[in-house]
């Protein structure tokens, strides 16, 4: 599976018009899933995601996890992180899972996000969605788990 972290003063999505998802400061999580992932793939990123070190403590250095701060997770499907452009002008997203297994694989990962932090909201799985944000630093963060 595929993230990129945003680290985010305050995030939404909206669908139709219509907010779907929204956060205070926290993490804005784009998420793709790819034909050879599982569910353990995804806890493994979660994992990750959730300790990792990206908001500063008192000193001002990056020392704190979401987790410690109390952030917000918004966690949006987002299949075109799987774009390979080296074939010309036109992204190939071959590489992305066929809905069925992302969508799968993308619940799984909502829940055990909400299994183990208490502020998660998400976006529409294969919705046309806008998402607004406020990054803070900028802090933007790839992670790649296999």
């Amino acid at each position: 599976m595929k993230a990129l972290l945003q680290r985010v003063r305050e995030a939404r999505v909206v669908v139709e018009g219509q907010v779907v998802g929204q956060i205070g400061a926290g993490l804005l999580v784009l998420v793709c899933a790819e034909p050879e992932d599982s569910e353990a793939v995804g806890e493994r990123l979660l994992a990750k995601i959730l300790k990792l070190r990206i908001f500063s403590d008192e000193a001002g250095k990056m020392n704190r996890s979401v987790q410690d701060v109390g952030g917000g997770l918004l966690l949006v499907s987002q299949f075109t992180l799987a774009a390979d452009v080296r074939g010309g002008n036109r992204p190939s997203f071959t590489a992305a899972a066929p809905p069925d297994l992302g969508r799968r694989l993308y619940d799984a990962f909502v829940a055990q996000a909400r299994a183990q932090h208490p502020q998660v909201q998400t976006g529409v799985f294969g919705a046309d969605m806008q998402v607004h944000l406020v990054n803070d630093g900028p802090v933007t963060i790839p992670i790649e788990m296999r």
